[in-house]
């Protein structure tokens, strides 16, 4: 890791404690079911992605002027952060590869500290996201008629995506089903006619 990098890293896991003394995440007080389903899908996506994090650093080998021992930043939702930490705590063979170079923030945290210190090119990090959209409007359920909903159910998207890996570079949206305890899968890689931008993280 260059020591610009290493000077980024640290700045941004400053930046994180700093601004979490003022805005802690959210806590699964309001909705515990909600919560632990959110969590639970977005740590079972985050594994297999995480371990791609040696093909990643290889693949940026053939980009210009950018460090080959990235930090990976991880944006994501507060569940998200939860289930982050408990997947490198648990999964020692993944915490191998990224422990030390991985910081899960919040969408909000990542783009204020963005502000201050760009990395546009990616030179220093590799930015990965998943979060769950859990409150898609009743106006883009059409959208999704061929997986029609029971009384009291929601829709969720789950977004995921990379940016700074090169031709590994990526965007994904897939749809699930709440019934209030539990969900469930409706259709992976759906096409969303409101889909993000590559690299934004945004609900």
């Amino acid at each position: 890791m260059e020591t610009a990098t290493r000077d980024w890293h640290d700045g941004l896991q400053a930046f994180v404690a700093q601004h979490r003394q003022v805005r802690p995440p959210a806590t699964p007080k309001a909705d515990p079911a909600a919560w632990s389903a959110e969590r639970s899908l977005l740590g079972a996506s985050l594994a297999p992605r995480l371990a791609e994090a040696e093909q990643i650093r290889a693949e940026r080998r053939g980009l210009p002027s950018v460090d080959l021992d990235p930090i990976f930043v991880l944006t994501t939702s507060a569940p998200g952060i939860a289930a982050a930490e408990s997947l490198l705590a648990a999964s020692p063979e993944i915490a191998a590869i990224v422990a030390s170079r991985i910081i899960p923030v919040t969408e909000i945290e990542y783009r204020l500290w963005c502000i201050r210190h760009p990395d546009e090119s990616h030179r220093h990090h590799v930015n990965l996201w998943s979060w769950v959209k859990t409150s898609v409007p009743p106006q883009r359920w059409p959208e999704f008629a061929a997986h029609p909903l029971r009384a009291g159910e929601a829709y969720w998207i789950h977004r995921e995506g990379l940016t700074g890996g090169g031709e590994l570079d990526r965007r994904a949206s897939h749809l699930w089903r709440w019934d209030g305890r539990h969900a469930s899968l409706l259709r992976a890689f759906i096409t969303e006619r409101a889909a993000p931008r590559l690299g934004d993280g945004r609900p």
